[in-house]
């Protein structure tokens, strides 16, 4: 049987500085842990049309939007475990479901169109994704450090702070190197606050006091608008080996 995750949560994102971080940092203390995770660098490979139909509708801010991408918490040889992801929103809240499986099998299912020897409700979802979006493909490589916290009381609430947010869309590789365009401005980490229902008493004071508002913010998004808009049409290519 395949590993495969589900979530169902809202997903709330902030802009920290240096100073708000390290405020943030000690009002956790005690309530909140490292998760499983703990810091690690973050690769993905986002999928999309060459037209880049699925960023292009997410910026419209639809009531519903979706996206496929490919990630890793480490760099990836061919034989390491990677998580083929798909992720939905609606009405502001975000649905992920992935499955884990080699690099080499998922390389050889999302970019070569070869029928994976296991099949779940997952994969179809994905399989679907695939030839709903005829001839998607990889479009950007984006990497980031990530801090990663989980509730001591309840599990369900979880903060990810991320930083050095870099892309790019060449060597589109799970064990390449870090590297690419930076996102964010030197000092500002992005902050997720990811909650099924209400947001603890002590952490929506803390952002009150502290006059964190919410944003909305894509890292692909982002990229796309700063670096590929004006020349979407670049030719791209992907290596797994």
């Amino acid at each position: 049987m395949a590993y495969q995750d589900v979530f169902e949560r809202y997903e709330l994102k902030y802009f920290l500085t240096s100073s708000q971080k390290k405020a943030l940092m000690k009002e956790m203390e005690n309530r909140m842990w490292p998760d499983q995770y703990g810091r690690t660098t973050i690769r993905n490979i986002y999928y999309d049309t060459d037209s880049f139909r699925l960023i292009r509708d997410s910026l419209d801010h639809p009531v519903y939007k979706e996206k496929l991408r490919v990630r890793s918490y480490q760099r990836a040889d061919v034989g390491d475990m990677v998580f083929v992801e798909i992720k939905k929103k609606y009405e502001d809240v975000v649905y992920k479901r992935r499955t884990a499986m080699p690099k080499i099998a998922a390389s050889a299912w999302i970019d070569d169109g070869k029928d994976l020897p296991f099949h779940t409700q997952i994969t179809s979802e994905i399989d679907y994704f695939l030839e709903f979006y005829e001839g998607i493909g990889a479009k950007v490589f984006l990497s980031y450090e990530r801090e990663a916290y989980s509730d001591n009381k309840d599990p369900e609430f979880r903060l990810t702070i991320d930083e050095n947010i870099l892309a790019r869309d060449t060597e589109l590789d799970l064990g390449s190197d870090i590297w690419g365009e930076p996102l964010l401005p030197a000092g500002i980490s992005l902050l997720e606050v990811k909650i099924r229902g209400a947001m603890p008493m002590w952490m929506a004071e803390f952002l009150s006091r502290n006059n964190i508002q919410k944003v909305t913010y894509s890292k692909y998004g982002a990229y796309y608008k700063k670096y590929l808009l004006k020349n979407s049409k670049k030719e791209r290519c992907v290596c797994y080996a």
